[in-house]
């Protein structure tokens, strides 16, 4: 070999180096990439699959209304789309999106949350209630009831999340007054204004209780 050739041996152009880097790169990329789908695969077992799986899907259960769903689902889907979309269960609204107006209010492990912005991989194996595992039409909730008694709602739409809120504040430190009862709800909002009938619902079950 000349003094030349060598030279260039130890010293690769750019192409060259590019081109060796990107294959050696691809290669450990793809060895990891497969053993890694073939474990998951082996460890996680037959999953009841409520919705669509494609590559990349995390494996995870929620205890929804008292009963275990196990799901396939994107990290990146909120707890709000996966309770919508892959358990379809739609009581839960989607207002602002943005953790705002408290239309998908829920309830994890007995404590209100915005679901629109939690992931729903960050509750694996939590209990999770939504309106419609808080009473049936046959068998409503107190609250519920109060809602209708007291025509807490027009348009309706925020009155799931109004009603997840108000269950949760029963459970929670409040002053017996209405501006007590305002503070708490004040992550609700009822772009219809229905407050005084949502206040007086409130108040109705904190005195029946």
């Amino acid at each position: 070999m000349s003094d030349k050739q060598q030279a260039n041996s130890q010293n690769p152009t750019r192409r060259e180096f590019l081109s060796t880097t990107g294959t050696t790169a691809a290669a450990a990329l793809i060895a990891t990439y497969v053993p890694l789908g073939a474990n998951a695969s082996a460890e996680t077992g037959p999953l009841d699959r409520i919705g669509p799986t494609i590559d990349g899907v995390a494996p995870i259960t929620l205890r929804v209304n008292g009963k275990d769903r196990q799901l396939r689902v994107d990290p990146r889907t909120t707890l709000l789309d996966c309770i919508r979309e892959t358990v379809l269960l739609t009581g839960t609204k989607k207002g602002c999106d943005h953790g705002q107006c408290g239309a998908c209010t829920v309830h994890v492990n007995g404590r209100r949350v915005v679901s629109c912005l939690s992931l729903a991989l960050m509750h694996d194996g939590e209990e999770i209630t939504t309106i419609e595992g808080l009473g049936t039409p046959e068998a409503m909730h107190p609250m519920q009831a109060a809602f209708l008694a007291c025509d807490g709602y027009q348009c309706g739409y925020c009155t799931s999340g109004q009603i997840m809120s108000a269950v949760a504040l029963l459970k929670e430190p409040c002053g017996p007054d209405d501006a007590s009862v305002k503070e708490l709800m004040s992550g609700n909002i009822c772009r219809c204004g229905a407050y005084p009938n949502i206040v007086a619902a409130v108040q109705q079950v904190r005195k029946q209780a």
